[in-house]
């Protein structure tokens, strides 16, 4: 029977359980995760921390609730690039494959504007750390990109305001001058067009369509760690899904 420890809110070390179990591939999407009853029985907690760990995993885009059915494993849409990005820098120590590179244009401290104090989870000082990059490749352009972090993490990885290249990446970097590991990201993406600063970094005509992704890493305990907002020019792809056909 999994065991609660004390050193985290039980209702997370449930959710982390059922996540793990997702992540891993043990439950598959379109399984059915155990309910509330089922959760309150096995880990010995009430109903309404049964029911909170569910709604973490809810919030975190892994599961969802069918209206008197259940609650079963969502299908995970993969950023490719992203989870390509975080893998290579931890077995490498490098981001980037042989051939691209990185230009960074911007960091500096600056106001967060009000989505990106949302994302950060920031109730009080939105002063954040910006770093804007535009990565290439010998094509060009590949994607532009600027990353959000809290005044604590800006404090605790100073090269953040560095404009030099940080070559295992901004993540892996925070990672290691924070002691705060990243545990999971959300995605959101919309088509539309670029504004003129960010045709002008790619190389684009005004207008011209973009894909913009909106990127969340959290932590262990579910805290923001990391926004991102990347923005890709047209004819890259970013994405990949598998999927079955039965």
């Amino acid at each position: 029977m999994p065991q609660i420890e004390e050193a985290q809110p039980k209702y997370l070390q449930i959710a982390h359980h059922i996540r793990d179990q997702i992540l891993r591939g043990d439950l598959r999407p379109g399984d059915e995760v155990p309910s509330e009853r089922q959760l309150a029985a096995s880990w010995n907690v009430s109903r309404p921390t049964a029911a909170r760990s569910l709604e973490a995993l809810s919030s975190q885009g892994l599961v969802e609730k069918r209206q008197g059915s259940g609650t079963y494993v969502r299908g995970l849409e993969v950023n490719r690039r992203a989870r390509e990005l975080y893998g290579r820098a931890r077995q490498t120590g490098h981001i980037y494959t042989p051939g691209e590179y990185a230009v960074i244009t911007l960091a500096a401290w600056s106001q967060a504007q009000e989505h990106v104090a949302t994302a950060l989870g920031l109730a009080n000082d939105h002063r954040v750390v910006q770093r804007r990059r535009v990565t290439n490749n010998e094509t060009g352009p590949i994607t532009l990109s600027t990353s959000w972090f809290a005044a604590d993490v800006g404090q605790q990885a100073p090269k953040l305001l560095n404009p030099e290249r940080i070559r295992e990446g901004t993540l892996l970097y925070v990672e290691r001058a924070t002691g705060r590991r990243g545990s999971y990201a959300e995605d959101r993406m919309c088509a539309r067009a670029a504004t003129e600063e960010e045709a002008a970094d790619l190389g684009l005509e005004t207008a011209t369509a973009v894909l913009v992704v909106h990127h969340v890493v959290y932590d262990a305990q579910d805290r923001p760690l990391e926004f991102a907002e990347a923005t890709y020019p047209p004819d890259r792809w970013a994405f990949e899904q598998g999927y079955e056909l039965t």
